[in-house]
């Protein structure tokens, strides 16, 4: 398991549909992703929970990775919601 914590950009500046690319993100990888902030976790793989959770700019939290591409998927999140 992989875990980092970050600081979320402005990502509606960088994206058209923010919170459905993120999912296309999440998904292209076979490792589980969560995001937690807080007491809440969510799957950065479920456009609904996305929605719930919805990172903001300025949010502070946590991508946790767990499985056989955890580190490329945790650099790939990570790069989207900072706007690398």
């Amino acid at each position: 398991m992989s875990k980092k914590s970050i600081i979320v950009s402005n990502v509606s500046e960088g994206h058209d549909n923010p919170i459905a690319e993120l999912v296309q993100v999440a998904c292209s990888f076979d490792s589980e992703i969560t995001l937690e902030s807080d007491n809440r976790r969510i799957n950065a793989k479920s456009i609904m929970g996305i929605m719930a959770f919805n990172p903001t700019e300025g949010m502070s939290l946590d991508i946790v990775a767990e499985g056989t591409d955890e580190q490329e998927a945790l650099l790939a999140i990570e790069k989207f919601l900072v706007c690398e």
